[in-house]
């Protein structure tokens, strides 16, 4: 019999042996009750809409829509969701994204059983967890601009082999104005040259190869 106090989870995963040995380390658990299963974002929001969870687990790398973009049509509809965002990615682009959604908490998938554990519970008592190494990792970009999102579309065009002339034309703007918005985010980004900007922009997960 689940007690009222339980912690309801819902899980948010396409890997089925991931999902598989994360069920049975939940379900092995006095306090906590499994309540549902999803493979996909679409598959997640139904889920989350039918048991209104306490706590969500889930994958950052979803088949189609990714777990940050379901983690924000959820939180769109439900302000209050609890959901722990579970990654083998240390892009701290991916990591800031998934932060200002509104994530409790950010957690590699190396994580020893019981620091998960313990996790859950804290995000359930209404605590935010981000790890020592991810929050160092953020540490390092702080107080860095966002790119504007202008600058992220030249960043894209240069990343596609676009020269100076090309993204003027494609954006129709001058090209003066191109090189305004190269210097700004080679500034921003601490590079050398456009092409150094876009290998970090990969790196961080600015960018998508």
């Amino acid at each position: 019999m689940v007690s009222s106090k339980s912690i309801r989870i819902l899980i948010v995963e396409d890997h089925p042996v991931f999902r598989e040995g994360l069920s049975t380390i939940l379900v092995s658990q006095q306090d906590m009750v499994l309540v549902g299963q999803a493979v996909n974002a679409t598959e997640a929001i139904t889920e989350f809409r039918l048991h209104r969870p306490d706590v969500t687990l889930m994958d950052l790398r979803l088949p189609g829509t990714n777990g940050t973009d379901a983690l924000i049509a959820i939180r769109g509809e439900f302000p209050q969701a609890r959901i722990v965002m579970l990654t083998t990615s240390e892009c701290d682009g991916e990591i800031q994204r998934a932060l200002r959604a509104g994530a409790a908490a950010y957690v590699f998938k190396s994580m020893p059983k019981n620091e998960l554990l313990d996790v859950i519970r804290s995000v359930h008592a209404g605590r935010r967890h981000v790890p020592q190494e991810v929050a160092a990792r953020l540490a390092e970009h702080l107080g860095e601009d966002d790119l504007t999102t202008r600058e992220l579309e030249v960043l894209r065009l240069i990343r596609d082999g676009y020269r100076n002339k090309q993204i003027a034309d494609q954006l129709a703007i001058a090209e003066t104005t191109v090189n305004f918005h190269i210097k700004n985010l080679v500034d921003k980004l601490q590079a050398n040259d456009r092409t150094h900007a876009v290998t970090i922009a990969l790196r961080r997960g600015i960018l998508q190869i």
